[in-house]
């Protein structure tokens, strides 16, 4: 959510930022409203004046004995009445205008993010790990898991496309990277786990960004809604508080069920677990002072990055560009994981600073070293989608025969399974 004295103060400032984002002509916008708005105040301030400058004639007019006089002053307090009347109405009709207008602009990009009007304008910075070789063709992880308990066929019969079944030992596959990741972010790089609620009230998706922009995107349930992320109610934690310096940096995980209808990814990834309405993920969320955001933004990176060294699965990093950067975030990093099946890099993390924009829209507050009030940065990241990082498992651990090596790091977790044979 946008300042609009900020905006005001400095408007080419804001144009040039909105032009990123394709939406300059909203400035001009702004000001006409609120120009329009500061006039009404100004219009307003005249009328109250002169009603209690009228209401007070109107004793002395008595005292006088001057009934026309007095006649004359209560028609024209009445006209006064009315006209603050019909002003107010006006000022609340624009006011909602301009919050409707401010809470569907997307953030300020941050000055190094590179231009660019599509994901082809990303740009890579770092790629880790061997692609490996086959001596055969690799499969797609939905041509391997037929034979080794993924089904789809009767997911669908039950919920519709885009469900899965797991069954026998790809279930605990997938409950062993979950807890894998779990132990990892919080014993190794400290974040406290949260297991928090599932279900949220819209202001808690406004305070993230998700409402009103993309209410199309989420599932509703009466009065609330299924959370697309944990990142919604993990930020929400300091929504309407301030924080004390000397518990920052706040640092939570969590692994929870996302919920996405995918309404703006009609026909892509129609098949197999790279885009599901139901999935697991382990989120990272991170709440710091302003001054220390770009540093939590790469510790973030790394530690996301820290899983897929451990599962030896090879990656690239990206930074979005312009156009391709999500509507909450200041700036994205994109790790891409290596899919032999597909032959290509598919996004199994997204590690985003959002500045103050989610602060503003939750009022998250620190007092600062000078005793003022500021809003807090916050951060999100998956650390890692779970079910994306089990189909990288498959696609690059798969075996001629179709069967699946467990890597060495979640053998601890398996119970004994070294590896997962398909079924005959």
């Amino acid at each position: 959510m946008h300042d609009i004295k900020l905006i005001r103060g400095n408007p080419d400032y804001y144009r040039a930022k909105f032009a990123q984002r394709g939406c300059s002509d909203i400035v001009d916008e702004i000001l006409k409203i609120d120009l329009d708005n500061r006039q009404l105040i100004t219009l307003s301030q005249e009328y109250q004046t002169e009603r209690n400058q009228r209401s007070k004639e109107i004793g002395i007019f008595i005292s006088q004995k001057n009934n026309q006089k007095i006649e004359e002053t209560k028609i024209r307090v009445a006209e006064l009445k009315d006209s603050l009347a019909e002003i107010e109405k006006k000022q609340g009709e624009i006011a909602e205008k301009i919050h409707q207008i401010l809470s569907s602009l997307p953030n300020i990009l941050d000055d190094d993010v590179p231009e660019g009007k599509d994901e082809a304008n990303n740009v890579e910075i770092k790629k880790w790990g061997q692609i490996p070789q086959f001596s055969f063709a690799p499969k797609e992880h939905d041509d391997l898991g037929e034979k080794i308990g993924m089904d789809f066929e009767t997911a669908s019969k039950v919920s519709g496309s885009r469900f899965v079944y797991l069954r026998g030992s790809l279930a605990r596959l997938e409950r062993a990277l979950a807890n894998f990741m779990l132990d990892t972010h919080t014993a190794e790089f400290g974040y406290t786990e949260i297991n928090p609620p599932i279900l949220v009230k819209a202001h808690s998706l406004f305070g993230t960004g998700q409402l009103p922009k993309f209410a199309e995107d989420l599932f509703s349930v009466e009065s609330h809604y299924l959370i697309p992320t944990s990142e919604v109610p993990l930020t929400n934690i300091v929504r309407e508080k301030i924080i004390s310096t000397d518990i920052f940096p706040l640092r939570f995980t969590s692994l929870t069920p996302c919920f996405r209808s995918e309404a703006g990814a009609a026909g892509k990834d129609t098949r197999g677990m790279i885009r599901q309405h139901q999935f697991s993920k382990v989120e990272l969320v991170s709440i710091v002072e302003p001054e220390y955001s770009d540093i939590e933004q790469t510790r973030m990176l790394e530690c996301a990055e820290a899983i897929l060294q451990k599962l030896k699965l090879p990656y690239r990093i990206i930074v979005l560009c312009a156009g391709d950067t999500g509507f909450s975030a200041m700036k994205t990093y994109d790790i891409e994981v290596w899919l032999p099946g597909q032959n290509c890099y598919r996004e199994i993390s997204s590690v985003s600073n959002c500045g103050s924009f989610q602060a503003r829209r939750m009022n998250a507050r620190y007092k600062d070293k000078n005793g003022e009030n500021r809003f807090v940065h916050t951060l999100n990241g998956s650390g890692l989608a779970v079910g994306r990082t089990l189909v990288a498992i498959l696609e690059n651990y798969q075996q001629q025969d179709g069967s699946i090596l467990i890597p060495d790091i979640l053998m601890p977790y398996m119970g004994g399974i070294t590896i997962i044979q398909p079924e005959n």
